[in-house]
């Protein structure tokens, strides 16, 4: 499976003919158990009924294993122990086996159901398949949720972009009079677009604010839904941030420029 081994060793075929059981524990097991001590060396007793072995005997600890979500993305790792059945001289009475291979199932399946047969011809074999359709089955439901939410925070986005244009444009907008007089006065029209952004962008900034602190609020609400993504993911707010303030930008520039580029006395004239 690819699982990496952080601390002590994996199992090894001399395990097979050794007197004492070994037991690889997960990351979280270690932390639960020993919290912060050197796992490695400790014993503890699994329960030998849940994998088909009948005694209870004492494992050593021989290697950590790195934390996997086996109950899906959206749940935390559990507290996990990997056995050798080799080792046991058990089998489970049910079993999923994995293979490495470059081949796809369809093309393994008669391979794997004639050598199964030849081992034990009463053991069937059933929902052959390869990892990425079971990952995919796995997320199935938290991708479909994550593709919903995703869509109505991008129409939300959109949403908020065209009500800040359409806010700053008008307000803007009916200041015409007032950049007619001032440059009528002498005003520098530079001036007067970079003083109309300033205060456009205030507002702006006032609202991002606002709505930063509502969102961190209830953030916690969709963290169920996210899988290696926090909350409060700092590139999602920086590109909500980035389009919001470059829409108030363009916003109150566009309607300034215009109003600037107009004779003054036409302008007038027509208020």
């Amino acid at each position: 499976m690819g699982i990496p081994i952080v601390a002590g060793r994996n199992f090894e075929p001399t395990d097979n003919f050794s007197q004492g059981k070994v037991a690889i524990v997960n990351e979280t097991l270690a932390r639960r158990i020993w919290k912060g001590q050197n796992p490695i060396g400790k014993r503890l007793q699994p329960p030998g009924s849940s994998f088909g072995a009948e005694d209870n005997a004492w494992h050593t600890v021989i290697g950590v294993a790195r934390d996997v979500r086996q109950h899906g993305v959206e749940q935390l790792p559990g507290t996990e122990i990997y056995l050798s059945l080799d080792q046991h001289k058990v089998s489970p009475p049910s079993m999923n086996v994995v293979m490495r291979t470059t081949l796809p199932p369809t093309a393994l399946s008669s391979t794997i159901e004639r050598v199964v047969s030849e081992v034990d011809a009463s053991i069937p074999v059933v929902r052959l398949r390869d990892m990425d359709s079971v990952f995919a089955e796995s997320i199935r439901r938290p991708r479909l949720l994550a593709q919903l939410l995703g869509t109505f925070a991008g129409l939300a986005l959109m949403l908020a972009a065209i009500g800040t244009y359409g806010v700053l444009s008008y307000i803007v907008t009916e200041r015409r009079r007032e950049i007619g007089i001032r440059i009528a006065l002498g005003a520098v029209r530079s001036q007067v677009l970079t003083q109309i952004m300033k205060q456009g962008l205030q507002i702006t900034i006032a609202g991002i604010v606002i709505g930063l602190t509502g969102a961190l609020a209830l953030n916690q609400l969709i963290s169920s839904l996210l899988f290696g993504v926090q909350p409060a993911d700092t590139r999602t707010i920086f590109l909500v941030i980035v389009v919001i303030t470059t829409v108030a930008a363009i916003a109150s520039w566009l309607p300034a420029w215009r109003a600037s580029r107009v004779d003054p006395n036409i302008v007038l004239k027509n208020e």
